[in-house]
């Protein structure tokens, strides 16, 4: 399963970035995940909890944000949800000439954390 792979990707990047700011816990992390990404929206969400386990991220919230796929005909410029399984052939005039639009993202959006309380600078060091 893919999934965990991309969970364990997304862990190690968050605690790239969440530990050198000083943050003590993670409570949420958003991604957009394209409709032809080839992810089960349910496996990387019990991955993600997996992943996160013993790191500043357990039981952070996984966010997903579904990006429908879109496609263009070169030739007529129409546009149209691609679904899936993918309909790649423009059901305006026929044409194959298509650019896909949106759809295979994957990606981290944002993170929410807390950060750890700054020290209280002690007499001598004011």
């Amino acid at each position: 399963m893919h999934e965990m792979s991309i969970a364990l990707a997304v862990v190690d990047q968050v605690e790239s970035a969440a530990r050198p700011d000083g943050a003590r816990s993670v409570d949420s992390v958003r991604l957009q995940v394209g409709e032809l990404a080839g992810v089960v929206p349910d496996a990387l969400a019990f991955s993600f909890e997996l992943a996160c386990a013993g790191t500043v991220l357990e039981g952070a919230e996984l966010i997903v944000e579904p990006v429908p796929a879109r496609a263009r005909c070169g030739p007529c410029t129409n546009t149209w949800p691609v679904g899936m399984p993918p309909h790649l052939s423009c059901p305006a005039c026929g044409g194959a000439s298509t650019e896909l639009l949106s759809g295979r993202e994957l990606g981290i959006v944002s993170v929410s954390w807390h950060d750890a309380p700054l020290p209280v600078p002690t007499h001598q060091e004011r």
